[in-house]
């Protein structure tokens, strides 16, 4: 009976320490957006676990405390014991047994159920720990002063600002890790990075540029202006006079009809001026998520990009933004635009304009758009010169091949990679 009254109280520790294991682990490993979701739905416990894990220095310091006060306690009472029954020698063994017993039962096990069950057992263990950290909270305090200022003395600091700056990287790396070989899920993948990429893309990086901007000319008669804003495959346009770079308004195909049925078919007499809205200019510089908040905001679709000299620079839409995030978008009234098309094994021919996103997406490439946001521009901007045709470039680890040009914009381009054994170096601008 003596001997049974003697055991419990170290199983009794052993079963605490346990439990102090487990919940460290289930805290530290429950999935965080989880439990932020939980939160959000009116789950009590959820909102605890992320409260706890706010100020993880104080729930980690207490958990170790009390793991360690009841592991040395149940040591000490185990060496005790097994004094009294093998005398000095019971050290040893008292000593051999407890690191197995903590080992398995009140480490490993615990823990590896922990992690295999980590948001229920956080949920489950939330309200003690949030007792026990009030409870420990003066000594936890005391333990971190004396931690940090032992740390400082060998001019190690705890940098407070990491937590807030690598945020972001942990969600992209939280969408890289959701893998898998379906379409589905790449697409997926691909849609929730274009989504943090709105803040760091400028509308001048997508926007159409004014080269290929239809645009109507306000000098013309109704009825040729009605018939040119028929056969576009756009639905608003802008309206120019004098010059290009002179926008007046934007035309909307649905406006102009309304006009024309109203006028009961004399077209002659409709005046484009007043049927054209208001145009809404904006800067190149701004970013593509500034630009969706101000398309919900003013319950439009359609700007006109200028650059920090007034001069016009294309247009961008809803549309294109939305296509940076889903991709490519076509419609029964979209035309055929010879963009990437394969041009035999591992090459393709692809128009100047293609934005290396595009590009990018498209091949499953890592080109570099921070100097320039289209194909043509990226050769150029390597380069350093306007290239002529059939000069070959090499850099990132893609071969260029010039094929069209018209004036000084490049027009089209074959790309392929470098084949093994090829260096940047090794293929040059031919006739240099």
């Amino acid at each position: 009976m003596d001997l049974v009254l003697s055991i419990i109280p170290i199983f009794v520790l052993l079963l605490l320490s346990a439990f102090f294991s487990g919940s460290e682990t289930a805290m530290t490993a429950a999935s965080q957006p989880r439990m932020f979701e939980l939160e959000r739905r009116g789950n009590r416990r959820a909102g605890q676990v992320n409260t706890l894990r706010a100020k993880k220095e104080r729930l980690i310091g207490s958990i170790l405390l009390g793991n360690n006060l009841v592991n040395i306690l149940a040591s000490a009472l185990a060496t005790s014991l097994f004094i009294g029954w093998l005398g000095k020698g019971g050290v040893v063994y008292a000593t051999l047994v407890m690191t197995l017993l903590v080992l398995i039962f009140a480490e490993v096990m615990p823990k590896a159920y922990a992690l295999h069950h980590a948001d229920r057992m956080a949920l489950a263990v939330a309200p003690i720990m949030r007792v026990m950290v009030f409870v420990f909270a003066p000594v936890a305090r005391t333990i971190q002063f004396i931690v940090e200022g032992t740390l400082r003395l060998f001019g190690i600091r705890f940098d407070t600002h990491l937590a807030g700056l690598t945020s972001e990287d942990e969600l992209r790396g939280i969408i890289s890790m959701h893998q898998g070989p379906e379409l589905e899920v790449q697409d997926e993948r691909e849609m929730l990075r274009s989504v943090l990429d709105l803040g760091d893309l400028e509308v001048g990086e997508v926007m159409t540029h004014r080269s290929s901007v239809t645009m109507i000319d306000a000098s013309k008669s109704a009825g040729d202006i009605v018939t040119e804003v028929l056969s576009s495959p756009h639905t608003r346009l802008p309206l120019f006079e004098g010059e290009t770079d002179n926008i007046t308004g934007v035309i909307h195909a649905k406006d102009l009809l309304r006009a024309v049925q109203q006028s009961e078919g004399k077209v002659e007499t409709l005046d484009i001026r007043k049927i054209a809205a208001a145009p809404w200019f904006i800067p190149e510089s701004t970013s593509l998520l500034d630009q969706l908040r101000a398309f919900r905001q003013r319950r439009e679709h359609f700007a006109i990009v200028v650059d920090e000299y007034g001069s016009l620079m294309g247009i961008v839409t809803l549309e294109d933004i939305i296509e940076e995030i889903v991709g490519d978008i076509s419609d029964e009234h979209d035309m055929a635009v010879a963009g990437i098309r394969p041009a035999g094994a591992n090459a393709w021919i692809v128009n100047g304009e293609v934005t290396i996103r595009d590009l990018n997406r498209e091949l499953g490439w890592d080109l570099p758009d921070e100097h320039a946001s289209t194909i043509a521009g990226l050769v150029m901007h390597e380069a350093r010169r306007i290239p002529e045709v059939k000069q070959v470039f090499a850099f990132h680890g893609i071969r260029f091949e010039i094929l069209r040009r018209r004036n000084h914009r490049i027009t089209s381009v074959r790309v392929s990679p470098l084949e093994p054994g090829d260096s940047e170096t090794a293929v040059k601008p031919a006739g240099d």
